[in-house]
């Protein structure tokens, strides 16, 4: 589906773990357009703008407007994956739904 405009130019690649599988992304790009690249999602799905009985998101705009892009990256959910410059050994996770904001800390009725 996507591809690289210039193919015969080798990019170097990051190693990522994508929900616990080992992904080579593009180096120099943001999290997103290597999830694209790779064919990589969708990123999240959505409990909410059902249409068609279809609530899986994906990147739309590609600059951090949207926030379709959302995943949960090195256990920090609602990362802007658009935003995010790619880097070796991140940790990504898919987000299934509304993410949980408390902290451990608040849910066991500590500090806030």
């Amino acid at each position: 589906m996507f591809k690289a405009i210039d193919p015969g130019h080798a990019r170097p690649t990051v190693r990522i773990l994508l929900d616990g599988i080992v992904v080579d992304l593009p180096a120099g790009v943001s999290l997103a357009a290597g999830l694209l690249f790779r064919g990589k999602f969708p990123n999240r799905a959505s409990p909410v703008h059902e249409i068609d009985g279809q609530k899986s998101r994906a990147p739309y705009c590609m600059m951090g407007v949207c926030f379709e892009c959302l995943v949960t990256v090195d256990g920090k959910p609602n990362q802007q994956s658009c935003l995010l410059p790619v880097r070796g050994g991140m940790i990504v996770e898919r987000q299934g739904g509304a993410a949980d904001l408390l902290r451990a800390s608040e849910r066991e009725g500590g500090p806030k």
